[in-house]
């Protein structure tokens, strides 16, 4: 078993499921109980994950410096490697801040790098640097702005790295945890695949007998959610789908279709466009949007419960990402509150079932072709549970919401017809609120900036924004431009996450 020490990281999960995915067993722990955890299962090495701090801040999170007197195996990931530094007399400052890609030249191969290529793509996310290593570390690799990229103590058998392995842009990250779990480590490796009767199993050891309201958008993590807990408690599933008219344009009729045809289930459908746009009125805080909508649904399905009488539980398709990016571990930041983790009121008539809360999209997709369900159905593109509220920069009003859905169906269908859709992540345009002059007919006009964000990933945790052809770039463009009133141009998005984030809101 590889320890994995918490320290507040977005991606510690990740690391976890990494080795897990290699077959290598794995606990996470936060940093005051690490050390009752290796002395009550002593793991085969320890892994300190990375965090939003700066290990020079007043109550930042830090760990028991016996840690690296016990002879095992230890491995610091960013801010990790930076607390190492400072905890075994090395020096961090506040320098060169890094998001995204980076080139890393490696100058020692063994035994952390073995094959991996001396040059490679790796994913930075800090903004403090260790500038002076402490004694009895060498020099690994480095990059053109961080000198002490990666190093090793090889006496003690510990390791700093600066960047993030875990993440997938990282183009050898699965070779250097591999090589530090099997090679440094000497953990066994075992392969498992994720069991879909043990999901279904645990879903009916919670719900017995009890009915359930599932959430249903159309988006793969709800269908998958559904389809799940259909198979294990049959008719006592009730999905709903509520019409917030936030949705992308012809939604409502695609989940309509898709679950009488391949689910066998005819979903619940409530109207609620004016209610939305009725709450949202005024409101430009993307915070307050998220929870106002997160609320909502949670009204609209209380209502429904009382209708149908005897139900308990509302099923809905939260994935890890969701959970980390609303604050999910102690030592976490909170980036933005999903409608359906951060996003919900804190009392609730309804217990919620989330079966898929610890896995991530690829994994979902997984699960979903594994039970049966059609590729156009799994590979569908991401769409957020707020809708194209969260695309709407400030106040959501019925004008900007038909702005927003006409230019949506345009990069849809211009994507589609260019056979990228299922070859990137998610496509879409944001409402920015800023406008630009534009000369149309002659004529001055002072209209929208619409932008354009096309992206790649698998489990969201990272990703690159898409290098499209720039004739596709180009129609896209012209034909938001021509078709959607009140727009004046249109910008591309070429930001990687981290920094950015993979919605604008």
């Amino acid at each position: 078993m590889i320890l994995i020490v918490d320290f507040g990281s977005q991606t510690t999960h990740l690391i976890s499921r990494r080795l897990e995915d290699m077959g290598i067993k794995t606990k996470i722990v936060l940093p005051e109980q690490a050390m009752s955890e290796v002395r009550k299962t002593p793991p085969r090495g320890i892994i300190f994950s990375g965090g939003p701090s700066s290990v020079y801040e007043e109550g930042s999170p830090t760990i028991d410096k016996k840690i690296f007197t016990l002879n095992m195996p230890i491995l610091g990931i960013c801010y990790g490697w930076q607390l190492i530094s400072h905890l075994l007399g090395g020096k961090v400052i506040s320098g060169k801040k890094e998001y995204g890609p980076a080139n890393l030249e490696i100058e020692l191969q063994e035994p952390l790098f073995r094959s991996v290529e001396s040059y490679c793509k790796v994913w930075m996310s800090h903004g403090d640097s260790v500038v002076a290593d402490p004694p009895g570390f060498v020099q690994m690799a480095k990059t053109a702005s961080v000198k002490s990229a990666a190093v090793g103590d090889f006496t003690r058998n510990i390791y700093g790295i600066q960047f993030h392995p875990e993440i997938e842009h990282t183009v050898f990250g699965n070779e250097i945890l591999k090589n530090f779990a099997e090679r440094i480590c000497r953990a066994r490796i075992s392969k498992k695949e994720i069991d879909i009767g043990l999901i279904i199993d645990s879903i009916k050891k919670e719900v017995g007998k009890d009915r359930v309201i599932c959430a249903v958008s159309g988006g793969v993590d709800s269908t998958v959610v559904a389809s799940l807990v259909g198979r294990a408690i049959g008719k006592n599933l009730y999905p709903v789908y509520i019409e917030s008219g936030l949705m992308r344009t012809g939604a409502r009729e695609e989940v309509l279709s898709n679950f009488k045809k391949h689910l066998k289930i005819s979903p619940i459908i409530v109207e609620a466009q004016e209610l939305f746009l009725s709450r949202l009125k005024g409101i430009t805080s993307p915070e307050e949007k998220r929870k106002i909508i997160g609320g909502l649904y949670i009204e609209l399905f209380e209502r429904e419960m009382k209708k149908l009488k005897g139900i308990k539980y509302l099923a809905q398709g939260t994935i890890y990402s969701d959970v980390i990016e609303s604050k999910g571990t102690k030592n976490a930041a909170k980036i933005k509150s999903h409608h359906n983790v951060g996003g919900l009121p804190e009392k609730m008539n309804l217990k919620l079932l989330e079966p898929l809360r610890n896995y991530y999209k690829d994994q979902v997709r997984l699960i979903g072709t594994k039970i049966g369900l059609p590729k156009h159905m799994v590979q569908k593109q991401v769409f957020p549970g707020p809708g194209q509220a969260i695309r709407i920069i400030g106040e959501v009003t019925r004008e900007r919401l038909a702005m927003q859905q006409q230019a949506d169906q345009i990069v849809l269908e211009e994507i589609s017809k260019a056979g990228f859709y299922e070859k990137v992540y998610m496509s879409f345009p944001i409402m920015t609120g800023t406008k630009s002059t534009a000369v149309k007919g002659d004529g001055r006009a002072f209209m929208e900036v619409v932008g354009l964000r096309i992206i790649e990933s698998n489990d969201i945790m990272s990703t690159d924004w898409a290098k499209l052809p720039y004739e596709l770039l180009q129609r896209i463009s012209s034909r938001i431009v021509n078709e959607v009133s009140g727009v004046s141009r249109v910008v591309y998005d070429i930001t990687t996450k981290p920094p950015a984030t993979m919605e604008w809101e």
